[in-house]
């Protein structure tokens, strides 16, 4: 973890130097990682869990230090659809289904910037733009960091699905109604190549 706090000090640091100071390196998302949607229903539960396995690794990350705050460029997490596992096959069907899958097959998680937490110690702020279905927020999530050269990046994200244009489906002419409120839980465990 101090390994982690002085890259940030140092890249912080930096900012106020007169030229941009742009950087490019790449990580890894390990195995161990987690990246769940949790959805409700009225009268049930259920996790799609995402298999990391299949992420594009490595991802290039590339940033730059502006203003006290780190600024990405092309830096994304890129989600297919179909490897995310909701536990069965017609509550799958249903989630490909909800999100518009066969136009739109992939979610993708764009890193936009990232503050130090001056008042939480191993927290930061990261701005995300997140793309479902086509359309695209931006959010501001707190994550924590805990470790060092495989760092674990944790955070929650709730979101409403109709932000999206997305519309709830609803199973037994009506009788069960899927939360337009979802939770994505990520515990990523990433390695910086050649660290």
């Amino acid at each position: 973890m101090k390994k982690l706090v002085i890259f940030f000090l140092v890249l912080l640091m930096l900012s106020f130097y007169k030229g941009d100071f742009a950087t490019e390196t790449a990580i890894v998302v390990t195995p161990e990682s987690s990246l769940v949607i949790k959805v409700k229903t009225n009268v049930n539960k259920f996790d799609c869990k995402f298999n990391v396995q299949n992420l594009n690794n490595p991802i290039p990350v590339f940033f730059k230090v502006e203003n006290s705050k780190l600024v990405f460029e092309e830096t994304s997490l890129v989600l297919k659809n179909s490897c995310f596992d909701c536990g069965n096959k017609g509550i799958n069907k249903d989630f490909y289904n909800l999100l518009n899958s066969d136009v739109y097959p992939e979610v993708v998680l764009k890193l936009k910037e990232v503050k130090i937490d001056n008042y939480h110690k191993n927290w930061i702020s990261a701005k995300i733009d997140i793309k479902i279905a086509g359309v695209v927020n931006s959010y501001n999530v707190p994550l924590k960091l805990e470790g060092e050269e495989r760092m674990m990046i944790k955070g929650v994200l709730n979101l409403n699905i109709s932000d999206f244009n997305l519309e709830p489906p609803k199973k037994a002419l009506g009788l069960i109604v899927v939360d337009e409120m979802i939770k994505i839980d990520l515990n990523l465990k990433v390695k910086e190549i050649g660290s």
